[in-house]
């Protein structure tokens, strides 16, 4: 039971963690846009970073996109082995 629930959040956190890279730019404001770069830093550096915003919203993305790969998985059977094969088998 404990490694069902372990692959399961494996799954999760790599869905969480490739969310993240796709929700960062959302709603990101630069310091040049804002006209107030501060000294030392390059002006595409964010004028506010709203960690909060940015967590939240790539948790309920990653919810979602995790609920659909387990309904495909246990009541479909689409799980990882049924997707095509790209490259050579060494097995």
């Amino acid at each position: 039971m404990l490694q069902i629930f372990l692959q399961g959040f494996a799954v999760y956190f790599i869905i969480w963690w490739m969310t993240l890279f796709a929700v960062l730019p959302i709603g990101l404001r630069t310091q040049a846009e804002d006209n107030d770069v501060v000294l030392g830093t390059v002006p595409s550096a964010p004028a506010r970073f709203r960690a909060a915003f940015v967590f939240s919203l790539t948790t309920l993305i990653s919810a979602v996109i995790y609920g659909l790969w387990y309904v495909c998985d246990t009541y479909f059977g689409w799980g990882f082995d049924a997707l095509p094969q790209l490259g050579p088998s060494f097995y």
